[in-house]
């Protein structure tokens, strides 16, 4: 939770700023002086971003990235997080938690664009995301034992299904921070590319992923991540229901006539 302390359309800009660059949103924390670090002004503006895009029709994807050149996210603010008592503590997380959750189980695919610093809540956003691509000069970290605390954006419960049990704990429990070659060797990042390229790459392998059936793509992701929480043979059952259900859509009629007239299909995403 912690750590230090072509044309587009813009909304004005505050913590959190949006852009829409065609089927593309773009989401900025930018709060540069402080590394971008996550107090509650910009978790409240990061949900309220992302409630407005969930229902943007116009958009299939959504980049999340920080301000700057030195962090995505530093963490949280811990001149903020050194005055919680007991029961504020749990607020604060729960407040964390509950946009965390939001961006995971958004019904479009997020992926976090890492440039720097993923420390703490940094690096528990990162991880909520769907994919992450990080700059050359990424770290990454849950360094919040050594701060006596515990990761508390969800960072105890997302890490071990991404890493693995034996690799989450030790992230955890040392506390140290990894670069962008360890966490790509780890399967915490799905690639690493050259600081200056980030940005290029990431709306890459962004528009490799929305040029496919909008439908399709919000159902891969539910029944991905149900499976995450359901036994196998419900997990299977869930599956069967998400294929019948496409069969019924335009974008599947689209897509196989697209194919069998061997052209690139025009999905609606209907």
């Amino acid at each position: 939770m912690i750590l230090q302390t072509p044309e587009q359309k813009m909304t004005d800009p505050t913590l959190v700023r949006v852009s829409h660059d065609g089927p593309v949103a773009t989401v900025t924390i930018d709060r540069q002086k402080k590394l971008n670090a996550l107090n509650p002004d910009v978790i409240r503006e990061l949900g309220h971003a992302f409630e407005g895009l969930r229902s943007d029709d116009e958009i299939r994807g959504v980049i999340l990235t920080g301000a700057g050149d030195k962090a995505f996210v530093a963490g949280a603010d811990i001149g903020v997080l050194a005055r919680m008592e007991p029961i504020e503590g749990v607020e604060v997380s729960r407040q964390g938690q509950s946009v965390l959750r939001a961006i995971e189980t958004f019904p479009k695919p997020v992926l976090a664009a890492v440039g720097g610093y993923a420390l703490g809540g940094g690096c528990e956003l990162a991880i909520a995301c769907h994919l992450r691509i990080a700059s050359e000069n990424a770290r990454f970290g849950l360094p919040e034992v050594g701060l006596g605390i515990i990761p508390g954006y969800g960072g105890t419960v997302r890490m071990a299904r991404l890493v693995g049990l034996g690799r989450a704990l030790e992230l955890t429990l040392t506390g140290e921070m990894i670069d962008a070659q360890r966490a790509e060797a780890l399967g915490l990042v799905n690639g690493v590319v050259p600081r200056d390229e980030l940005m290029e790459r990431a709306r890459e392998l962004m528009d490799k992923i929305v040029k496919n059936g909008p439908v399709a793509i919000n159902k891969a992701l539910e029944s991905v991540y149900h499976a995450l929480d359901a036994g196998t043979e419900d997990a299977l059952r869930h599956e069967s229901s998400l294929f019948g259900l496409l069969a019924a859509t335009d974008d599947m009629k689209e897509g196989m006539t697209a194919f069998m007239d061997k052209r690139k299909p025009e999905f609606k995403g209907k």
